[in-house]
């Protein structure tokens, strides 16, 4: 659900910059209640965590369509949701400046879409009501599928509104909105079942941080190495090789698009649009998740090579790995900065 510039006008991408960038500050100050040493490391760690998950689209079955995780309850349930918002606006910029997933000036449009709905609005108002009264296997799972597809179909709402507002004739409010929904709400039924997965996984490990996470309290001294031990192997695992065997099929955006305006690329404008395009494309070393294509004379020439499954592509590996480790040194980076804030705020109060 990663919305190119193309979606939205210069006025709906500013404002929603200006949003995400407004709810950042906020977070930024409110994380620093409980951050500590031991919750920056996770923070890196789940950042990379879910930029390597978000390579791995699955079939929505009978549709020819695909999906994959959003990733910020996930975020929300194991960090917080100040931190959580953080991450994902970490593992987005990452994608949209180096991989070219996702527009620059629709960045404030993506992040809130993905991580506010879930670390804001789904997580305290419909996860935390489920495991109040503490945890169990049972709670876990109907807490995660219920407000990772609440959530999910509040972004992919917020997406069609989007568009409207932008004044995207070729996406007609109604039959947008009705391709949307029900294709999201399947990505969703998914995505939760990963989230409880992953959920569950650290609970029977270490279920501190879920109960220090849902308290807004300081990890302290919580041992994390199995717990970080596993993440940093799946990260691998999943960006370097699962990442194959990705499905082929459009995810649920690119889908809507084609049903409702015959296409999944919508004519760029020029103007902030155009110069935001030339941007993108001299950063991102690594576009669409794979090395650059070199520009031949016989390029008009050449036949499109048939798709194959899995798409065993070394491209693809050094993306999700070198993707990963980007996010990861982004995310702690943040979470260093905002520590060193918080200490150097203490010594003044002092």
């Amino acid at each position: 659900m990663h919305m190119s510039d193309a979606l939205i006008s210069a006025a709906v991408g500013g404002t929603m910059l200006a949003a995400t960038g407004g709810i950042s500050t906020y977070s930024i100050k409110k994380i620093q209640d409980d951050m500590d040493e031991k919750k920056i490391p996770l923070m890196g760690v789940m950042g990379a965590f879910v930029f390597a998950a978000q390579m791995i689209n699955f079939t929505i079955p009978g549709t020819g369509s695909s999906g994959h995780i959003g990733g910020g309850m996930l975020l929300a349930i194991l960090l917080g949701p100040y931190a959580g918002f953080l991450t994902m606006a970490a593992v987005l910029l990452i994608q949209a400046l180096f991989f070219g997933d996702g527009g620059l000036l629709a960045f404030g449009c993506n992040v809130f879409n993905l991580g506010f709905y879930t670390c804001f609005i789904a997580y305290p108002l419909v996860y935390k009501r489920f495991i109040r009264r503490g945890f169990n296997a049972k709670k876990i799972f109907l807490a995660s599928m219920i407000s990772v597809v609440l959530a999910l179909q509040m972004g992919s709402f917020s997406v069609v509104l989007e568009t409207l507002l932008s004044g995207k004739t070729e996406l007609p409010f109604g039959t947008f909105l009705m391709l949307m929904q029900p294709i999201h709400l399947a990505i969703g039924i998914g995505e939760g079942l990963i989230t409880a997965a992953v959920v569950t996984f650290v609970w029977r490990s270490r279920p501190e941080i879920l109960e220090k996470s849902a308290a807004g309290e300081a990890f302290g001294n919580i041992s994390m190495k199995k717990v970080l031990t596993v993440l940093i192997f799946s990260v691998i695992l999943i960006g370097g090789v699962l990442s194959w065997f990705a499905s082929a099929n459009p995810d649920g955006l690119e889908w809507s698009m084609e049903k409702t305006a015959g296409t999944a690329e919508l004519e760029t404008p020029g103007g902030i649009h155009e110069v935001l395009s030339k941007i993108q494309d001299k950063i991102a070393f690594l576009p669409d998740y794979s090395f650059k294509a070199e520009v031949s004379g016989n390029e008009e020439e050449a036949e499109p090579s048939e798709e194959v499954w899995p798409a065993v592509d070394a491209g693809t590996s050094v993306s999700g790995i070198v993707g990963g480790v980007m996010t990861l040194g982004l995310v702690a980076l943040t979470g260093v900065a905002i520590s060193a804030v918080k200490r150097k705020k203490r010594k003044v109060s002092a």
